[in-house]
């Protein structure tokens, strides 16, 4: 697969605000057309990739915000519609509330274009209190569905489920640095902010099982 390409906007330096932080990751699995539901379109052979950036542009905005959001950039390869599709736009949520306890969602959706028409990705990854066991499948699993139009009310064509492996989880980490630092030292706060968070947050989820 091939990975993001590098994107301005993840070292952009920002007239206002602090640090932020910026990543890459990529997910595939098997998607396809003509189907609603992500179990179902994952059984595929047709993969589907979301080579995905993450802008937090200011991590000390993005912990204190409910929903937990940043911006997200990149491009999909899909045999169907072709390699290298660029975002027209993307959201990503971190933890995002899903109105139970139990429940919150790691959202990453982006629209595109294909053949003069617009297409909307949006995919989740449900986290769910309970034992530390299963922390790898759910915050690696996102559930994909692909909808007409420029956001997810738009009617579904296909669904899927994408994976993040281990190697890519990898290259999550090496991938990881500070945006708009103004010192070394600024940087490191940033990326500590963030991974503690990260951290924190699962650790209530898996080990003490209960939210915030």
């Amino acid at each position: 697969m091939n990975s993001t390409p590098f994107d301005p906007r993840a070292t952009q330096m920002c007239e206002s605000g602090g640090a932020g932080v910026s990543f890459r990751e990529t997910m595939a699995g098997g998607f396809t057309l003509g189907v609603t539901e992500p179990r179902i379109g994952a059984r595929a052979t047709t993969l589907l990739a979301m080579h995905a950036t993450i802008h937090i542009e200011d991590i000390k905005t993005f912990t204190a915000d409910s929903q937990y959001r940043a911006g997200l950039t990149g491009h999909i390869d899909f045999p169907p519609f072709g390699p290298g599709i660029p975002a027209e736009s993307g959201v990503f949520s971190l933890f995002m509330p899903s109105g139970e306890p139990a429940l919150t969602y790691m959202v990453y959706e982006l629209g595109f274009q294909h053949d003069g028409k617009s297409y909307y990705l949006a995919g989740k990854k449900q986290v769910r209190l309970g034992g530390f066991w299963k922390l790898w499948g759910e915050t690696t699993t996102l559930y994909c569905t692909l909808h007409e139009g420029i956001d997810s009310t738009g009617p579904v064509v296909g669904a899927g489920i994408l994976r993040l492996g281990v190697i890519e989880l990898i290259k999550i980490l090496t991938t990881a640095h500070a945006t708009n630092a103004a010192t070394k030292r600024e940087s490191a706060e940033a990326l500590w902010q963030f991974f503690k968070f990260f951290v924190v947050k699962l650790m209530h989820i898996y080990v003490l099982q209960r939210p915030d």
